[in-house]
């Protein structure tokens, strides 16, 4: 049996700032979400930007950490997989999937370098590398997208905040304005989305 404290139970009061907490959660992920009307033109060009690597025979690699570990993994299972429509597979991987390659690379080269050591490995000139970071400053993630500059990938961040450091390493990127890492992450899980159907989209025009 779970115990909480004297009792368990939720109290009027309780029961009353777990609405309020709500409310104001979906209110400012609503508010995130729409603030994406002024960036569909970058949506456009990213999305874009991901069919040019793929029709060029490229590969999309995707990168985060923790959430944005999950959303990258997201994206490129929705590419390798299918995202609406039956539609051959796209080549995409997700540099974060790797159990083994992050925890040898770790351990040998530190935290920081397990992107960049896989990217310095795989990434080619006519692949793209897609990061996600809801500060633009994670050091592993900003070590992935220098060694793509110089491995002459197209690079794209979604990022958050100001977008840090990333945000100048990108050829193309998208910076929620928001100082809330998870409004940040539920506004680049529908940028996911949206990539994802453009891809299908283009994938199918084409086909």
């Amino acid at each position: 049996m779970l115990r909480m404290g004297v009792d368990a139970r939720v109290t009027g009061d309780t029961e009353t700032g777990m609405k309020a907490v709500i409310t104001d959660r979906i209110a400012g992920s609503v508010a995130a979400i729409k603030g994406l009307r002024g960036h569909v033109e970058r949506i456009a060009e990213i999305a874009a930007a991901v069919v040019t690597s793929l029709d060029s025979g490229g590969t999309l690699y995707t990168a985060g950490n923790g959430g944005s570990a999950a959303q990258a993994l997201h994206l490129a299972e929705e590419l390798t997989g299918r995202y609406r429509a039956d539609r051959p597979p796209l080549a995409a991987v997700c540099l974060a999937a790797d159990a083994t390659a992050l925890t040898c690379i770790a351990n040998d080269f530190g935290f920081e370098e397990v992107f960049a050591r896989q990217c310095t490995a795989l990434l080619k000139k006519q692949d793209a590398l897609l990061v996600l970071s809801t500060s633009g400053n994670s050091p592993n993630v900003v070590r992935a997208l220098e060694v793509a500059r110089v491995r002459r990938a197209v690079t794209i961040g979604l990022l958050g905040r100001s977008g840090g450091r990333s945000a100048a390493l990108c050829d193309h990127c998208l910076i929620v304005d928001s100082t809330e890492a998870a409004h940040i992450q539920e506004v680049h899980q529908v940028v996911v989305h949206l990539i994802c159907e453009i891809v299908e989209r283009r994938v199918a025009a084409d086909s």
